[in-house]
């Protein structure tokens, strides 16, 4: 046996040449560098899934944050402005002259109301009964009809006294609103709701703002 001939080979292989069998080293550094690919993968989504919990309890909506946690694209709402021309005051119930009519088969109502409402500040106009297209034929609680303006103007006011009450539009050019009661009118609402509601809508509401 040779020398050169490794142990246990029992002489079957020899080396005949000066040059010897190389011996690989284990593979461990590409262990290492795909351990630490791996490490970097599993933070990276740790850290991910941690922001978007923070975001999730902080109520944030996804967009582009300061380091202060606020979102840079939130801007100061302006306040409303209290010029007229933005929010036109309401008539009060003096301004406004309610002609009322009785369209049900109860007699006596129209007087009734339009005495009540007289107490309540508006100005009376015609009592008496409804004109034949609304005799006995308007269900619900009531009809106020009067000219465009009167939408955002008589009729919310009105309306405060009783709940219920649809609205329409006719030509007329004054700016006198009429009541029609229907068959399902008993009465007005009581003087402390209407009140109430009369208060709410003179009330202004405030602008609403937005969250950073």
């Amino acid at each position: 046996m040779s020398m050169l001939t490794p142990p246990g080979m029992g002489g079957k292989y020899r080396i005949t040449g000066d040059t010897y069998p190389r011996m690989r080293r284990p593979r461990r550094r590409r262990r290492i560098v795909l351990a630490a690919a791996a490490a970097v993968v599993a933070l990276g989504a740790a850290g991910w899934g941690t922001l978007q919990l923070v975001d999730v309890f902080s109520g944030g909506d996804g967009g582009t944050r300061t380091t202060a946690g606020r979102g840079t694209d939130c801007k100061p709402v302006a306040k409303a402005s209290a010029s007229p021309a933005a929010a036109p005051a309401l008539p009060k119930p003096g301004q406004i002259t309610v002609n009322v009519y009785n369209a049900t088969p109860r007699s006596g109502l129209a007087k009734t109301t339009a005495d009540e409402l007289k107490k309540r500040g508006f100005t009376i106009g015609k009592v008496g009964n409804a004109p034949a297209a609304y005799d006995k034929k308007l269900p619900g609680t009531g009809l106020l009809l009067g000219a465009p303006g009167a939408v955002k103007g008589a009729f919310p006011v009105l309306g405060t006294q009783l709940k219920g009450a649809t609205t329409k539009t006719d030509t007329r050019a004054t700016a006198d609103v009429d009541l029609i009661l229907g068959t399902a009118f008993k009465a007005l609402d009581p003087k402390a709701v209407a009140d109430a509601a009369l208060i709410a809508l003179n009330k202004p509401k405030p602008a609403p703002t937005g969250k950073c």
